[in-house]
């Protein structure tokens, strides 16, 4: 056992690993219910397979050999019958049983699909109760349940059902013959009643042996299926730039870092895309100085949340670099640069834990002091108080115990905590409402000049004080100046201005 579960204890570390190590756009593809399901049974099946291996079937092997060899010694003809019929049986298993595998392969496909669709409803649940569609719902996962039942029904276990049965017939099969081989011999008296007596005893042990094996095999073909689809996970790709994962042996410093910079960015050249004949950043030339704060509007898809995705290094541009303090970010350290970068996205990571765990999620030694002085800034500190515990309060699973204002002022407060040399805000306040989206900004220019600020926004109220406003268009720039500037002239901006002003949609 403790083999077993330190076995356990080692794939799961790897798992794990890989988990954190896959590249960013693995995840826009694949969904979390599938990758939890795929893991969970792969482990599961690792944990007992071992067992059975070592504890059921290497018992059971030594046990046949151990007959062949007293055969042996009694009648070598029988022996060499037994044997032969032995290497036959488990061969005609083996073949059968890597059909079957394939069958079930589908089988966890069908039930990834599954806990996919179940994962889908309970984040969506309140989309489900709004729109009344539960009955839907249950037919929907209904039909797709019965289908999984009749492919393994029809599929696999008829399958194992045909496997067992032709198993049982062969060793019926070579006692009968056994059986008629011992008495033809002691009719003819070449051998003793008493030895046909033995012979047919060790005869009917073995072939008591093959039978159990037989349906350990079939337990263990049953496994293998998700444990190959686990073993596939774990082999996948490591992000381009990744490191190898290790468990540190000693406390994890995450507020250091080798670097510090004081936020001089230029954007050289750059272009990236996602699919060949698809660029999304076209000739990208920009200097942002040292505690400047930035701001990029745009329409929809003209690459502004992508350029941040360049600066953070998910992924790496095609043509050109981005230079950090002078320095190409791709011949830095990836875990110590973004550990000098902080991002607050529209839609803030809250995890199932304490309201202070989530606060110092980047920092876990920082003090009360430096604690509440970030909550200050963020605002946190006009709801806390609000809480029943305080700091301490849960917070929920994805933090549904808390308003988008208040997860919002979370993810400042975080950042902030990290005290980080280039602060990003990726349409922090796009979803917010008005007075949340007020408290906000306010609490964003109170951080102004401080550190190089980068801006993602598309109501143009939350840019107005950047030093600068870069407007993209079809992954170019087209407007770079402040706003007044931007307003005078006759570009996107001011056309963006005017229809926020008005009340238009954009």
């Amino acid at each position: 056992w403790e083999i077993t579960l330190r076995s356990r204890h080692q794939q799961t570390q790897r798992a794990i690993a890989k988990i954190l190590s896959l590249p960013l756009d693995f995840y826009d593809t694949h969904n979390p219910g599938r990758i939890a399901g795929r893991v969970a049974r792969g482990l599961s099946n690792h944990t007992w397979t071992y067992p059975d291996i070592a504890g059921l079937m290497l018992p059971k092997m030594v046990r046949v050999l151990g007959i062949v060899v007293v055969m042996t010694w009694l009648e070598w003809r029988m022996a060499l019958f037994m044997f032969c019929s032995f290497i036959f049986i488990l061969s005609f298993s083996f073949r059968k049983l890597s059909y079957l595998i394939k069958k079930e392969q589908s089988v966890d496909v069908h039930q990834e699909n599954t806990e996919s669709r179940t994962s889908e409803l309970i984040t969506n649940i309140k989309t489900v109760k709004a729109f009344a569609t539960e009955a839907w719902e249950l037919k929907r996962q209904t039909e797709r349940l019965s289908r999984e039942l009749k492919f393994v029904i029809h599929k696999i276990h008829l399958g194992y059902v045909y496997l067992a049965t032709y198993q049982r017939t062969i060793v019926q099969s070579c006692l009968f013959f056994i059986l008629g081989f011992t008495l033809t011999e002691t009719m003819a008296g070449r051998i003793s009643l008493g030895h046909f007596v033995t012979l047919y005893t060790i005869a009917s042990m073995g072939y008591a042996e093959i039978e159990p094996m037989s349906n350990l095999l079939e337990v263990l073909a049953r496994r293998y299926a998700s444990m190959v689809r686990f073993h596939e996970f774990l082999a996948l790709p490591d992000a381009p730039d990744s490191q190898p994962l290790l468990l540190p042996k000693r406390q994890i410093n995450l507020h250091y870092t080798p670097y510090q910079f004081t936020g001089k960015i230029s954007l050289e050249n750059l272009e990236f895309r996602y699919h060949p004949k698809r660029p999304v950043l076209q000739e990208i030339n920009l200097l942002i100085q040292p505690y400047e704060t930035i701001a990029l509007v745009g329409r929809s898809g003209s690459g502004k949340s992508t350029l941040i995705k360049l600066l953070l290094r998910y992924f790496s541009p095609q043509k050109g670099r981005i230079l950090m303090d002078g320095e190409d970010i791709q011949n830095l350290e990836v875990t110590g640069y973004r550990r000098r970068l902080a991002v607050v996205h529209q839609e803030v990571d809250v995890f199932n834990g304490t309201l202070l765990d989530n606060l110092t999620y980047g920092y876990p030694q920082a003090t009360r002091t430096e604690v509440a002085a970030a909550c200050a800034i963020a605002r946190v500190d006009e709801f806390i108080d609000l809480l029943p515990q305080k700091y301490y309060t849960l917070v929920g699973e994805r933090g549904v115990r808390l308003s988008g204002g208040q997860r919002q002022r979370i993810g400042i407060a975080r950042a902030l905590l990290v005290q980080p040399d280039v602060l990003i805000f990726d349409e922090a306040t796009s979803s917010l409402d008005y007075e949340s989206e007020r408290a906000i900004q306010r609490a964003m220019a109170q951080i102004q000049g401080e550190r190089t600020t980068i801006i993602i926004a598309h109501r143009l109220s939350t840019v107005r004080e950047a030093n600068r406003i870069v407007v993209l268009d079809q992954g170019r720039i087209v407007e770079v100046g402040n706003h007044q500037e931007l307003i005078q002239g006759e570009g996107i901006y001011h056309r963006l201005h005017a229809l926020q002003a008005s009340g238009d949609l954009l």
